[in-house]
């Protein structure tokens, strides 16, 4: 028998409290241990306008939000009159019959209407009317229903707890009595699982990363991350600013990572678009800080609410000239989780700032998380550092022969130099924005000395080699011999993963995947023996230029047979990766750009 596959969606306007009836089934559905992902499309008014909130739950790893439904929650006439004519036979479409008139359905749709104000004098309260009609057709207890309600507006007060469990009653009962239930309902698997965002996910990576200085501009999609290091940093004894704009927010996490702390910022694309400077400032005066850029619809402004991955080559040209540092993508929360560690691990290894990149679509989103996941012991290298507490205490810090004896910036074959933070005694030196010498002192200060210039920038650069060396290259994912190699970076993982599965058992079309998790460094060797074996390498990226087309090309000489783009601020769905697969095998295109299903 195969496992349940269930999604939702739930449709209102902004105001309608769509984000918390997906939150209450999200816990739900974990406490039955459940996986899932929610993908929220809002849009960037306070009130009014479509938001479309998609919830997908199985007993087996969820690797996207779908293309399908099987219930449909319509809070308003707009959601009803937009998505109906998706909904297929088997599904379901909850509706409050008082304010909302039903279309045509399809054959074998039910469409279930609910007096809303018969249950319920608070019109407010339709969405939660609508939950417990929705939990009664998904056979689950609504003893579920009645504690996540509790938990969630505990703050409010036993009033507003007993009238929404009341509302919640009402449309549990009034379902039991009049709609036929989905009929394989949800099971309880035994297991628990949590909630978490991508942003989430992000900011406790920091935590286990020992992160003990974060600092912000609040700017969307990014602001979570904000949110979560604010509300836990007395706990965690991390140091947490809200900044004034973002130049001062790299200056300040450069001067906090300058005095030995692992410090943290996070913005989207305008926003690091004032930290470019510094970034670069970071790396030449070899100081290990990360930055996170969300990445959403650009450019300028934007569509502040939705995803795209165009951010790349801003990210490629962060600062003038040319440095080492580290850029990696995240995938999902999980991955996000565990690769905030592992980039402080290498750039305090080589002293220089990194980047992630995720996007609104990874950030924003909601999954469920396996807590015994999230490791927070995991392995710590503060590489070569010097702390004030590891000098004998016999060393006199007045003495200014061992201060002239330290290099702060020694030639080495690796190109990294011993590091010693600010007050650690016999450790005394220069550090500044120019270009210096092994001590730190400016070669402008004496003259422009093309020797030593090309000597400390040849050391600096020596870094992205055992960069390279230390991090892990991507290996192909599926069967060696695959028609097409689906290539992606990033948020596109799990939509490309589930495309392969439908492509080979729906259209017998064996696909293979090659997902690129290190931007920088770019293992290009590596990468260029995988697809020169491929019979036909499609990229698939959320950009309307090919970013990544553009740049493997640039590192690799290899051009894709084909691409995937979208660029309309909504994510990939896997019926639109298979559809773009086969005309493509079918020679009737090298460039596939899926449109939207409907207008969110």
């Amino acid at each position: 028998m195969s496992h349940v596959d269930f999604a939702i969606g739930i449709g209102g306007e902004n105001g309608q409290g769509i984000a918390t009836s997906g939150n209450v089934l999200a816990r739900i559905f974990a406490r039955r241990g459940l996986h899932f992902f929610a993908y929220n499309a809002y849009q960037s008014i306070i009130r009014g306008g479509h938001t479309f909130l998609t919830l997908r739950a199985s007993e087996e790893e969820v690797l996207c939000h779908g293309d399908r439904l099987d219930a449909l929650l319509c809070l308003n006439q707009d959601t009803m009159d937009r998505h109906l004519r998706l909904m297929k036979a088997g599904s379901s479409v909850l509706f409050d019959s008082e304010k909302v008139k039903p279309g045509t359905a399809a054959d074998g749709v039910q469409l279930c209407a609910i007096p809303a104000k018969q249950i319920t004098p608070n019109r407010l309260l339709g969405n939660t009317v609508a939950l417990g009609a929705t939990l009664n057709m998904l056979g689950i207890e609504f003893s579920f229903l009645e504690e996540i309600l509790t938990v969630q507006f505990r703050k409010k007060g036993d009033a507003v707890i007993a009238e929404n469990v009341g509302a919640a009653r009402g449309g549990y009962e009034y379902a039991a009595a009049h709609f036929k239930p989905w009929p394989r309902p949800l099971p309880k698997t035994g297991r628990e699982f949590g909630v978490i965002t991508g942003n989430e996910a992000l900011a406790m990576g920091g935590a286990a990363a020992g992160v003990n200085f974060y600092a912000a501009y609040p700017m969307s999609p990014a602001t979570g991350v904000l949110v979560w290091f604010a509300k836990h940093a007395r706990e965690l004894g991390i140091m947490v600013r809200q900044v004034e704009d973002e130049i001062s927010v790299a200056n300040m996490i450069i001067g906090a990572g300058h005095a030995g702390c692992r410090a943290m910022c996070a913005t989207s694309g305008g926003g690091f678009a004032l930290m470019t400077e510094a970034f670069g400032a970071a790396a030449m005066m070899e100081i290990p800080v990360v930055g996170i850029d969300v990445q959403r619809a650009g450019p300028a402004t934007g569509v502040p609410t939705k995803t795209e991955q165009g951010d790349l080559w801003q990210m490629l040209g962060a600062g003038q000239g040319d440095y080492p540092r580290a850029i990696v993508s995240v995938s999902s929360s999980q991955d996000a989780f565990d690769t905030v560690p592992e980039l402080f691990n290498l750039l305090d290894r080589f002293h220089c700032p990194g980047i992630i990149l995720s996007d609104l679509l990874v950030s924003e989103g909601t999954s469920s998380v396996d807590p015994a996941a999230l490791k927070f012991n995991g392995p710590i290298d503060r590489g070569p550092i010097l702390f004030p507490k590891d000098v004998p205490a016999d060393v006199n810090p007045t003495s200014g022969s061992n201060d002239r004896a330290y290099l702060r910036y020694k030639i080495t074959e690796s190109g990294v130099s011993p590091r010693a933070v600010p007050g650690t005694p016999g450790h005394l030196h220069v550090v500044a924005s120019d270009e210096h010498d092994e001590d730190g002192v400016l070669i402008s200060d004496e003259f422009t000395n093309p020797k030593k210039r090309r000597a400390m920038h040849e050391k600096r650069m020596r870094k992205v080699e055992g960069m390279l060396r230390a991090v892990a290259p991507p290996r192909l994912f599926g069967a060696a011999n695959a028609e097409v190699t689906l290539v992606g970076w990033g948020s596109t993982l799990g939509v490309i993963r589930e495309a392969i599965a439908r492509l080979a058992t729906e259209e017998k079309i064996i696909a293979n995947h090659l997902h690129i998790k290190w931007l920088v460094p770019f293992h290009a060797k590596e990468i260029l023996d995988a697809l020169v074996q491929a019979k036909r390498a499609v990229i698939v990226e959320n950009s309307i230029s090919g970013q990544f087309a553009r740049y493997l090309r640039s590192e690799t000489g290899f051009s894709a047979h084909g691409h995937i783009r979208k660029y309309d601020g909504e994510p990939f769905t896997p019926r639109q990766l298979v559809a773009a697969v086969k005309e493509q095998l079918a020679g009737k295109t090298t460039l596939s750009v899926p449109e939207h299903e409907i207008s969110v």
